[in-house]
C-alpha cells in the first residue's frame, strides 16, 4: 500500500487512539494467525479426515500440500487487497479480509469427511485454504502500514512491532486452545479429539469473527490516508511503479531475497516442522508436543516488541523512504 509518515507528529506517551488503533490492529490479525495456523498444528489429523483414500504417508505429504496452497495464493492476496486499501481505504480492507478468513476457518470446521463425500471433502478443503491464504495475505501488510500511518516516527517501530507479535500469539493461541480441547480434563482425550473434536477449535472462530469485527468497526481511516485522499497524492498506479521500475524493483528483490525469504523459512521450521519432528521423529505425543511449543512461543514473544522498541533507538528522525514515480 503506498502511504507516507511525514506529517505524524512525535508524542512521548500512547494516546487512548492509538491503544485503540493498536488492539483492534493486532487482535484481528491474530485471530487470522490462530485461524491460518490451525491446519499446520492438525495436519496429521486432517490427513486422517480428508485423505483417507491414501496410504498414511502420502496422505500427509499431500495435507502438507494443501497447507501449501495456503501460502502459494498470500502474494496475490497481498495485491489484491493492497490495491483495495489504497482506493477504498484500510478499515474497509480489514473487515473483508477479516470475514473472508474467519468464514472460510469455521466452514472447514463443518466440512464433511473423506468417508461422507469422497473427493469433494478434500477439494472443498483446498478452496478454503486458498481463501484463509488470500486473506492473510492482505490483512498482514495492511495491518502494519495502517498502525505504522497512525505512529510518530520515534515511535513507529515499537507500535509495528505488536503486528509482528501477531503471527506468535496467533500460533500460541491455537495452540493453547489445541491443547485445552484435546486434554482429557475437558472430556474430550485424545481417541475423540482425533475423531471429531478437532473441529471445535475451527468452530471457536466464529466467535472470533465477531469480536474482531466489533473491534475494526470502531476503527476509522488513519489521517495518513484521508490526507493522502483529500490531496490526491495516492500512487495512481502502484504495482507499475512497485514492479516496473528498475530503481523500486531492485528494493523489492534486496528485501525479499535479503531478508524476508531467509526469515520466513526459519520462521515456519521453527514454529511449525517443529511439530512434525517432534511427533514423527521423536515419537512424543501430540498433546506434549503442543505443550512444549506453546511455552517456547510464550518465552519468545516479548522479544518482538523489546527489538521493535530498540529499532528507533539513535534514528528518530529518519523518513520512511518513498517510492520513485513517472512524471505525469
Amino acid at each position: 500500500m503506498a502511504t507516507t509518515f511525514d506529517d505524524v507528529p512525535k508524542h512521548p506517551t500512547v494516546t487512548s487512539s492509538e491503544r485503540l488503533v493498536i488492539t483492534a490492529s493486532s487482535l484481528g490479525v491474530v485471530f487470522e494467525w490462530y485461524d491460518f495456523y490451525l491446519y499446520g498444528l492438525l495436519t496429521a489429523i486432517i490427513a486422517s479426515q480428508f485423505l483417507t483414500g491414501l496410504n498414511p504417508t502420502t496422505a500427509y505429504i499431500m495435507a502438507l500440500l494443501v497447507f501449501a496452497a495456503g501460502f502459494i495464493v498470500r502474494p496475490f492476496g497481498a495485491l489484491v487487497f493492497g490495491r483495495i486499501g489504497d482506493l477504498v481505504g484500510r478499515r474497509y480492507t480489514f473487515i473483508v479480509t477479516l470475514s473472508v478468513m474467519g468464514v472460510s476457518t469455521f466452514l472447514v470446521g463443518c466440512l464433511p469427511t473423506y468417508k461422507t463425500a469422497g473427493v469433494a471433502a478434500p477439494a472443498m478443503l483446498v478452496g478454503l485454504r486458498m481463501l484463509q491464504g488470500l486473506a492473510l495475505g492482505g490483512e498482514y501488510g495492511g495491518a502494519a502500514s495502517y498502525v505504522a500511518e497512525h505512529a510518530p516516527s520515534n515511535k513507529r517501530g515499537l507500535y509495528t512491532s505488536w503486528i509482528q507479535i501477531t503471527a506468535t500469539a496467533g500460533l500460541a493461541m491455537a495452540l493453547l486452545i489445541v491443547i485445552t480441547v484435546r486434554s482429557p480434563i475437558t472430556g474430550v482425550g485424545e481417541d475423540a479429539f482425533k475423531a471429531w473434536g478437532w473441529r471445535i477449535p475451527y468452530l471457536l472462530s466464529g466467535l472470533f469473527l465477531v469480536v474482531g469485527l466489533w473491534l475494526r468497526f470502531k476503527l476509522h481511516e488513519s489521517p495518513v490516508f484521508q490526507k493522502m485522499k483529500a490531496e490526491g497524492t495516492g500512487s495512481k498506479a502502484p504495482l507499475t511503479e512497485a514492479f516496473g521500475q528498475w530503481v523500486n524493483l531492485r528494493v523489492v528483490i534486496i528485501a525479499f531475497f535479503g531478508a524476508i525469504a531467509g526469515q520466513a523459512v526459519i520462521f515456519y521450521a521453527c514454529q511449525l516442522y517443529v511439530m512434525t519432528f517432534l511427533e514423527k521423529m521423536l515419537k512424543i505425543d501430540g498433546l506434549t508436543s503442543n505443550m512444549l511449543l506453546a511455552a517456547a512461543l510464550i518465552l519468545a514473544s516479548p522479544f518482538y516488541l523489546v527489538f521493535g522498541a530498540l529499532s528507533a533507538c539513535g534514528t528518530p528522525e529518519t523518513k520512511w523512504p518513498q517510492p520513485t514515480r513517472n512524471p505525469r
